[in-house]
């Protein structure tokens, strides 16, 4: 079908007819989103549950961004080539078994791997679903609707964690019902989306899916994202299995690449990665999913082990930054709209970010509560006003046709440096609060044996004098990852400041000619 065409079916489209379409896509992202925050909370006491250690909690969250990531290419690249609600539904019926398995999990191994199945669908379902709102909705317009996408994401994430805390703190649900929660809703959406989501599929013959590439993408993602988790904790820096790992990593994405440039249908398209306004954009999105993925996922722990409070209580607190994602979100989005320019509120956003992320780098386990949620505050202002629109800035420089593989590209450079930054601050976390444990109780003369050192998360079972000192460590080495990921999100500002200028096209489909500005 031609792009004309696709065109008129969308401006035929009131805003009443798009929002009922938009209904079972934004229910799918809050499934999504919900799969991640709900268990925010309620990690350590889960781990807990399980006996695990901090390098299984760092991984029950960075199994699942590490699946996401090596699939999300794979989602959008099917998106450009077979029927895009079908691919929704198929990601929904995947993420629920994924959510099943997760809840009757009996180890903390059994539930890194069924979060990595899980993984699979939650990496289709964010693809798709800005697959398909591109494909309805022209970008200059699309700002419009990036408001309710930001209300969706501030609900999940503020709903999430509430959510989360008070089912671990009620004895008759437990902690299983944190992945049971979301059968319901991922059923529903099912429903929303068979009876209100109708997009054109391009059919297209003899088409080929890059398999290989596929392959040599995630199997080099993922051995990299392996030596980080244990790396400078079950071996050294400089050692064989780096040596192995990391050369492994860098074989595997050099032959990628050398398939992507060959391939009919890379699953990645090299020349969209090299256009400019795409390139910057990856980096700014690389930089933002590891400030904000890798600094944001350590927060429930900061406020249960650090600061002592329930999981209940660590939800409430973390509100001011869905706050600040809703609010900036629904603002930025219609100013957009209204003026069709974009990277002043990209550059501004991760300003806002930065600053954010310097605030949290100060703190400690006796910080004031309103400092914290001052910097939090700022971190969400920043992230909703640059997260979803550096997507929107890419989709407004491809033609339709690669819309897909243009927005999953995007989206898997971002889950990678969620990946990629959750792994990272974990194990620097890990470290430093190991040698602090280790430091403070030999300092109170208390034996230091390997379970004093905080491997375990169960520290309700300490004793009250080695409790004090693990919640101060996890309390006091916080403040270091945030600073981390200050750091981490100046890269993505200075990407996102020499990213061109440009005014967002009110069509569908790419015209003959842009308007960009010098």
């Amino acid at each position: 079908m031609s792009a004309p065409a696709i065109t008129k079916n969308a401006e035929d489209m009131s805003h009443r007819q798009i929002l009922e379409a938009l209904s079972g896509l934004l229910l799918v992202l809050f499934v999504a989103l919900l799969s991640s925050t709900v268990v925010s909370t309620a990690l350590p006491k889960i781990i807990g549950a399980l006996e695990g250690s901090q390098t299984q909690y760092t991984w029950v969250v960075t199994a699942t961004l590490l699946s996401a990531t090596a699939t999300t290419p794979i989602w959008g690249k099917l998106a450009d080539l077979f029927s895009k609600k079908l691919l929704v539904q198929i990601a929904i019926v995947i993420f629920v078994l994924g959510s099943v398995i997760s809840g009757f999990s009996q180890t903390a191994g059994q539930l890194i791997a069924a979060r990595a199945f899980q993984g699979i669908g939650v990496g289709g379902l964010q693809a798709l679903v800005q697959v398909v709102i591109a494909a309805m909705i022209p970008p200059r317009e699309r700002g419009r609707y990036n408001g309710y996408l930001g209300g969706v994401m501030a609900l999940a994430t503020v709903g999430g964690p509430l959510l989360g805390g008070l089912i671990v703190d009620t004895s008759w649900l437990g902690w299983r019902w944190c992945f049971f929660v979301g059968v319901p809703f991922a059923i529903v959406a099912l429903i929303l989306l068979q009876l209100t989501l109708h997009v054109h599929t391009e059919r297209r013959e003899n088409v080929k899916i890059d398999y290989l590439g596929a392959a040599l993408i995630a199997a080099g993602v993922s051995i990299l994202l392996i030596w980080v988790s244990f790396v400078d904790g079950t071996f050294a820096w400089l050692s064989w299995q780096t040596y192995t790992m990391v050369g492994g990593s860098i074989v595997l994405l050099a032959l990628a690449v050398l398939v992507e440039s060959r391939a009919a249908e890379p699953v990645v398209p090299l020349e969209i990665v090299r256009e400019r306004t795409t390139a910057l954009s990856i980096v700014a999105s690389l930089a933002v999913g590891m400030a904000m993925f890798g600094g944001a996922v350590f927060l429930g722990q900061y406020f249960q082990i650090g600061r002592g409070y329930s999981p209940t209580e660590a939800g409430l607190l973390t509100i001011p930054l869905m706050a600040g994602v809703l609010l900036s979100s629904i603002i930025v989005g219609r100013i957009i709209t209204r003026t069709g320019s974009i990277k002043p509120y990209i550059v501004g956003g991760l300003i806002v970010l930065f600053a954010g992320f310097v605030l949290l780098g100060t703190i400690d386990h006796e910080t004031s509560l309103v400092f914290v949620g001052l910097g939090m505050l700022l971190v969400g202002l920043g992230v909703g006003a640059s997260m979803q629109n550096l997507v929107l800035a890419v989709q407004n420089t491809v033609p339709l046709r690669n819309i897909g593989a243009a927005s999953a590209t995007v989206a898997f450079f971002r889950s990678m440096g969620g990946a990629i930054g959750v792994s990272v601050l974990g194990a620097v976390l890990a470290h430093r609060v190991t040698d602090q444990i280790t430091h403070d109780l030999t300092a109170a003369g208390v034996p230091v044996t390997g379970g004093d050192t905080g491997g375990s998360l169960n520290i309700a079972a300490l004793p009250d004098a080695v409790q004090h000192i693990v919640r101060a460590a996890y309390g006091d080495a916080t403040g270091h990852i945030f600073l981390i990921s200050a750091a981490i999100a100046v890269v993505g500002l200075l990407a996102a400041i020499f990213l061109p200028r440009a005014t967002l096209r009110t069509s569908l489909d790419l015209p003959a000619t842009t308007d960009v500005e010098a």
